[in-house]
């Protein structure tokens, strides 16, 4: 939890309005009425069952504090319709648009090289 918490006032005091750990069961609900522009959850399962809930066809799935941009729609692989012209793409298209927006900017995680 000291990581954490280090991290926290490290990106406070770099001016970026974050706060936390906040309850689970609370925060994805405050989220979705406009309370947050964003939640940053632990672990898989616990972001995205909510944002699939959200926004099924439209979330956007991003993995932070790596040296690359990786992002990838909600909805996982949908084996079973595969193949059958059923699928919504809008989901990968988000996803495609928001790793374009994002490779464009300066990543804060890569590390310069020496």
């Amino acid at each position: 939890m000291q990581l954490c918490a280090r991290q926290l006032s490290g990106a406070q005091r770099r001016g970026v309005n974050v706060f936390g750990p906040l309850s689970g069961d609370a925060v994805f609900y405050h989220a979705a009425n406009g309370s947050y522009d964003a939640v940053i959850a632990m672990y898989h399962d616990q972001g995205l069952a909510p944002l699939k809930l959200a926004a099924f066809d439209t979330g956007v799935n991003l993995t932070l504090g790596l040296p690359i941009v990786r992002t990838s729609p909600d909805h996982g692989t949908a084996f079973d319709i595969a193949g059958k012209n059923k699928a919504n793409p809008s989901s990968m298209m988000a996803a495609i648009s928001w790793a374009a927006t994002l490779a464009a900017r300066k990543n804060p995680w890569k590390r310069a090289r020496s």
